[in-house]
């Protein structure tokens, strides 16, 4: 049974088999998602009644609730009771979408989960002030905890994933960036929000030490997989099939891993040749810079590293007694494996 302050949302994990579709990993957490997507949309009245077609373009704009469904999960992995799971979900995915609303003016992009942004609806001023408001409401409800440990960890998590992004915006067409370097910003923009919301589920419901330890490592892992597939699919998939702007990317000169893979191992000519189609980035250079990582089979290699992302994953849940939950986690990794696979496809 979950609290979320006015009533309870029973939360019945009942997985029996490690299911790699995303519908069977989380109906037996739909109830507490919708009492997510309920209290995101409740908020919007909060905001001044001028703002509010803004407020609610941002909180109502949800995709899989997979930051939701990490709270909900790792809570039930720890199996003690808990209070206050719902909110601190609402407070994560508020942060989740702060995030994209700047990301989205950062990248021009137009499209988002088939809708137009926030930005290429009301422009970028907008846009940037609406993406502060949202930051600033979430610390302000994670401040309405009885213990000041879930404002600090809101407030640092959010900290971190802002120093990723100026760390990738600082790195942009930084054709000597390091994998290492990748990866650090990946776990700081992506993976920390992965980790906050595993750590949080778990504290919340009594979690020891190790246990803490153990999710929050857990999502960094799969939150780092779950980006570098990201980046891959943004060279590699297909904007009807995502719903949203693809190549945003190259264009705004963030390397991605494939790219990365293909400047370590080509030759001087087609190094320069590379670099020169990024510098000088068009819709247009799409077909040969796909022609160029084929060559080095960048996207073969970007699927080892996922999976190697995934087993650690996997790994890392080896603390925690055996539960319907536990198996529901790892049942996520199985999950993006198969989507890792089928990239290209």
């Amino acid at each position: 049974m979950l609290a979320t302050g006015t009533k309870a949302v029973t939360v019945d994990v009942s997985v029996k088999a490690p299911p790699h579709s995303w519908k069977q990993i989380v109906e037996p957490v739909e109830p507490f998602l919708q009492a997510v997507a309920t209290g995101l949309a409740e908020q919007v009245q909060t905001f001044d009644p001028d703002i509010a077609a803004y407020s609610q373009y941002g909180l109502t704009n949800q995709g899989k609730q997979l930051r939701p469904a990490l709270v909900a999960l790792s809570a039930g992995a720890v199996g003690k009771p808990c209070d206050h799971l719902v909110t601190v979900a609402v407070v994560i995915e508020m942060v989740h979408l702060a995030t994209l609303v700047h990301d989205d003016v950062m990248d021009v992009a137009v499209l988002r989960r088939q809708q137009p942004t926030l930005a290429a609806t009301w422009g970028n001023q907008i846009s940037v002030l609406v993406g502060d408001c949202l930051f600033a409401h979430a610390l302000k409800l994670a401040a309405g905890f009885p213990t000041a440990e879930i404002c600090r960890a809101v407030s640092a998590a959010t900290k971190t994933v802002c120093s990723g992004e100026i760390l990738q915006t600082h790195r942009q067409r930084r054709f000597q960036c390091s994998r290492a370097e990748y990866f650090k910003v990946l776990e700081m923009k992506t993976a920390e929000l992965f980790a906050l919301s595993c750590e949080l589920g778990a504290w919340l419901c009594g979690a020891t030490p190790e246990e803490r330890a153990a999710l929050r490592q857990f999502g960094l892992s799969l939150g780092t997989a779950y980006q570098i597939y990201d980046d891959c699919l943004d060279l590699f998939g297909s904007e009807a099939l995502v719903g949203k702007s693809l190549g945003t990317d190259l264009a705004s000169g963030k390397l991605t891993l494939p790219v990365l893979v293909a400047l370590e191992q080509a030759g001087a000519a087609e190094r320069a040749e590379l670099q020169k189609l990024i510098e000088r980035w068009e819709g247009g250079n799409i077909a040969r810079l796909i022609e160029m990582l084929e060559r080095y089979d960048a996207l073969d290699e970007s699927r080892v590293t996922i999976h190697r992302f995934l087993e650690r994953a996997r790994q890392s849940l080896a603390p925690l007694v055996e539960s319907e939950s536990r198996l529901a986690l790892s049942a996520l990794t199985g999950f993006l494996a198969q989507q890792t696979d089928a990239l290209g496809d």
